[in-house]
Parts: C-alpha cells; sequence; structure tokens
C-alpha cells in the first residue's frame, strides 16, 4: 500500500467512526487500529487529530464540487443558478457527513461545529456569481454581496428544515423564482459559459482537494 492509498485509508476509517461516533468519541488510537496502521503513521500525514477530521471533511467537500462539475459539463443548463442549487442540495443530502456539516450537528461535529459555524457563508462561489450577474442570469436590483447573502440563507433555510419530499424541486423553483430573470435563457449563452463556470467550481475542489492532499506527501 503506498502512502496515498494508505491515507485514503485512513480517512475511510475516520469518516466511518466519526458518523458512528462524533468527534468527542473518536481517537487517533480508534482510527489507527480499525485502519491496521501504527498511531504514530497516522501523524505522519496529519499533525493532529483535528487536522485528520478536517481533512474527512475536505475530501467530502472536493468530491460534492466534482459533481457540480460533472453535471455541468454534462447539461449547461445546470450554469443556471437554480439548477445548480439544486444539483449542490442533492449532493449534499447523499453524503452523510456533508448533512452533518450543513446542520452543524453537535453529535457529528462536537467542537468542529463551532468552527465551521465561523465560515458559513463561504467566499467559494464568487466568481460563479459574478459570471452569471455579468451575463444577465440573476436579478440585477440587488448589490452582488446582498444576492450572494440572500442565496446563501435560502440555501441553508432548506438545509436545516427537516426532510420533505421534493425539497430539492422547491428549493430550485424558490431560487429561480426570487433571484433570476423571468424568460428562458439562450442555450447558446449558457454552452458559452459552462466550460467557465466548470473552471470555476473545479478551482473549488481543487482548493478543498489541496486541503486534504496536504497530509499525503
Amino acid at each position: 500500500m503506498d502512502r496515498r492509498e494508505r491515507a485514503e485509508r485512513i480517512l475511510d476509517v475516520a469518516a466511518d467512526l466519526l458518523l458512528r461516533w462524533g468527534y468527542q468519541k473518536v481517537t487517533v488510537d480508534d482510527v489507527a487500529e480499525r485502519a491496521g496502521v501504527g498511531k504514530g503513521t497516522v501523524y505522519l500525514h496529519w499533525k493532529s487529530r483535528q487536522d485528520l477530521f478536517h481533512s474527512v471533511f475536505r475530501r467530502e467537500l472536493a468530491a460534492a464540487s466534482d459533481e457540480l462539475v460533472a453535471a455541468v459539463r454534462a447539461d449547461p443548463r445546470t450554469v443556471l443558478l437554480h439548477e445548480l442549487t439544486r444539483v449542490n442540495f442533492e449532493s449534499v443530502n447523499r453524503r452523510p457527513l456533508l448533512r452533518a456539516l450543513t446542520r452543524a450537528d453537535p453529535n457529528v461535529l462536537g467542537k468542529l461545529a463551532r468552527e465551521r459555524a465561523e465560515s458559513r457563508h463561504d467566499e467559494a462561489l464568487a466568481g460563479y456569481f459574478r459570471l452569471l450577474t455579468e451575463h444577465g442570469l440573476v436579478r440585477d436590483d440587488l448589490p452582488f454581496d446582498d444576492l450572494r447573502y440572500a442565496w446563501h440563507a435560502t440555501l441553508e433555510g432548506f438545509f436545516l428544515s427537516p426532510p420533505h419530499p421534493g425539497a430539492a424541486d422547491l428549493l430550485a423553483a424558490t431560487v429561480r423564482g426570487a433571484f433570476e430573470p423571468a424568460g428562458e435563457p439562450d442555450p447558446a449563452l449558457l454552452a458559452e459559459l459552462a466550460p467557465r463556470a466548470a473552471e470555476l467550481l473545479t478551482e473549488i475542489g481543487n482548493e478543498h482537494r489541496t486541503f486534504y492532499d496536504g497530509g499525503n506527501p
């Protein structure tokens, strides 16, 4: 097993234990034992227990970002805010750790929940929003930062609400009605913007990947 395979194995085990026991109860010893490595080997990849679990979440975020990129490349309509929001919502809800992250679930996250709360309104999608703004694909009567804040608040409201049948479709309809101009966008414009949006979303995934790959020299 090479270093990367070993690191991925450790992350797999850490993710499983985190979901089963929660951050407060999982130790590096627990992870090492179930991964079949020594405790010192875990610290070869991550300087601390906290760094290890941050990497667990970064890996999940990178994978979710990759799904957005794949969706945009498969269908240029996914560039639209309501469509990308739908894909993101569905992707997160398929991932138990990301569901816990969006809800700042203290049973899973422990003190990590407080750390995530401080950066909940992430700046990572600013380039994507600027792209939509420049091409008239979102409303233009709100300041840029207000628009992004309102979108984040809407998305978080759905994440924090109890499960509901068709929630992803309802979220998409809400975003379309609240944040996009009336009428259908030009398919040629969407086809033109799709590669640029995919590039921006790839940068987001790579940022997360760089963080958790930092433990894989």
